[in-house]
């Protein structure tokens, strides 16, 4: 009962936060952290110009949306629906020497970069160009890679045993929870990038390897699709059942959205609406709410701002939507909606339909105010996210009617 308060305290805190961080923001686009702390603080630190604000954000969503997702499969395994596995592992050895090279490789390369972004002149004038770069402090590198080598063989040394010793554990669901978001979180990211890129062939065909390695250009359902698959894949080897697990995924997935559509919005990554010159329809309502030019996005997007020197100096020609703050809005509310009812809901397959309704019913319809591209070729020129979206409905319908059929209560399998 402690933690499900916690749980939904930590919740419903997450959701003010984000709307207080949206309203102090929106005003102005933040590419990196660089910018934001530079407006807030007055201190210029290079080194956050690495810092993508569309990807700190993403991370902050999967970060969040893993202690949601840990905390309901915690209490699905109370109610019995998960089991453990037993795993052997050894205790007491020294460390390898894999382990070693590896800890001393990710080492070098944070003090290549990191350090790097400090001592090298102009590295961080263009960010991207430095990080894909071959540019870095190899004194530093060295230095960082040999430190993590000497910890890590330390730390296996303080415990190593005359003779190492193999027991038995039992690893739970719960446990596998950060395995499960890392999965998701590359998995997800590759089939977003693939997707975005199929949906933008002409601009794939003049420029693959750029498309490719590009910072910005993702497509939430290529992620979505290419993640559900492989955490089905992961989970399955542990005999973790997957229609508990996806409605334990339920209520998580449609929070990661809102909160990952804050990145969004904050940089200004080119996910906003169609031109918007409508008048404002409520008097109270702040311009950005209605209509927006996304000033110094992260895309460079739109017309020179006058006076403005140095990078992310564009704005839009002509306001917009500004749909990535509407579907943070929409989704967070849908969030908090499903967290609220998901204990009254104890036939398996019904939180997930619930989750493929909402997700694809949001997404159909904000498409319609939504920078998009149409497939031409089929009747009514659809996007791909509104074919996407209908397919997501008409799931959702089937689990609703068909769950009590495909998931008996006492009878779920993997």
């Amino acid at each position: 009962m402690f933690l499900d308060g916690l749980v939904n305290t930590a919740a419903l805190s997450s959701v003010a936060f984000f709307f207080r961080t949206l309203h102090y923001l929106s005003n102005y686009m933040y590419p990196n952290l660089y910018y934001l702390i530079e407006d807030v603080f007055g201190i210029q630190l290079n080194a956050l110009k690495l810092v993508n604000s569309f990807g700190f954000f993403v991370a902050l969503a999967f970060i969040s949306s893993g202690y949601v997702l840990f905390s309901e499969v915690k209490r699905k395994e109370a109610l019995g629906h998960f089991g453990y596995t037993e795993e052997k592992i050894l205790v007491g050895a020294p460390a390898s020497m894999s382990e070693l090279l590896t800890n001393f490789f990710f080492g070098f390369v944070f003090g290549y970069k990191i350090v790097g972004a400090f001592t090298i002149e102009n590295a961080l004038n263009n960010t991207q160009a430095f990080i894909l770069s071959l540019q870095g402090n190899f004194v530093a590198g060295m230095a960082v890679g040999i430190l993590i080598f000497f910890l890590k063989w330390r730390e296996k040394d303080k415990a190593k045993l005359a003779k190492p010793e193999a027991r038995t554990v039992k690893v739970w669901a719960h446990d596998r929870v950060g395995d499960v978001v890392l999965q998701a979180a590359l998995w997800g990211f590759i089939g977003a990038k693939i997707f975005h890129n199929l949906e933008n062939i002409d601009d794939f065909i003049k420029d693959p390897f750029g498309s490719l390695i590009s910072f910005s250009g993702l497509t939430f359902y290529g992620g979505l699709i290419l993640a559900t698959i492989a955490v089905i894949v992961y989970i399955r080897k542990f005999k973790i059942r997957v229609i508990h697990f996806a409605d334990a995924m339920a209520p998580t997935m449609i929070f990661a959205y809102a909160a990952g559509r804050i990145g969004c919005h904050i940089s200004g990554d080119g996910d906003w609406g169609i031109p918007n010159l409508s008048p404002k329809p409520f008097t109270w309502l702040p311009d950005w709410m209605w209509a927006y030019s996304y000033p110094h996005n992260v895309v460079n997007e739109g017309v020179h701002i006058p006076g403005c020197v140095g990078n992310y100096c564009n704005q839009l020609p002509v306001t917009v939507y500004p749909t990535t703050f509407y579907e943070i809005i929409i989704m967070f509310l849908l969030f908090l909606v499903m967290w609220m009812f998901r204990k009254k809901i104890t036939q398996p397959g019904i939180l997930t339909g619930i989750y493929f309704l909402f997700a694809g019913g949001e997404r159909f319809f904000i498409e319609k105010i939504r920078v998009n591209n149409k497939i031409a070729s089929l009747p009514f020129q659809p996007t791909q996210a509104e074919l996407i979206s209908v397919l997501l409905i008409i799931l959702g319908f089937l689990f609703l009617l068909m769950s009590k059929k495909w998931f008996p209560k006492n009878i779920v399998k993997s």
